[in-house]
């Protein structure tokens, strides 16, 4: 079954999906700056666009383009920032 998720009043939207793999999501943002938390280990793959990102424990940003990934922790919260719409693929683990 997909699913459907829209965050940030609509900025932010994905389609969830699972596969013998596990658990994933593609999405698009709008441009801004945005907050997430994690609940599971995810890698995030920029697919178009490209992301500004402030991972956990770091004071600095790093910014991914297309084809780039990053992983964060579960239970942990970031910053993205983003200056295009950006589309990404979200593996949970």
């Amino acid at each position: 079954m997909i699913s459907e998720n829209s965050y940030f009043n609509n900025n932010v939207k994905s389609l969830g999906y699972t596969t013998a793999e596990g658990k994933s999501t593609l999405g698009v943002m709008e441009p801004g700056e945005y907050e997430f938390s994690t609940s599971l280990h995810e890698t995030m793959t920029v697919i178009e666009g490209e992301m500004t990102v402030k991972l956990p424990n770091s004071n600095e940003w790093a910014t991914y383009k297309a084809g780039e990934a990053y992983e964060i922790d579960a239970n942990k919260s970031f910053l993205v920032k983003v200056g295009t719409q950006t589309s990404y693929l979200c593996q949970y683990q």
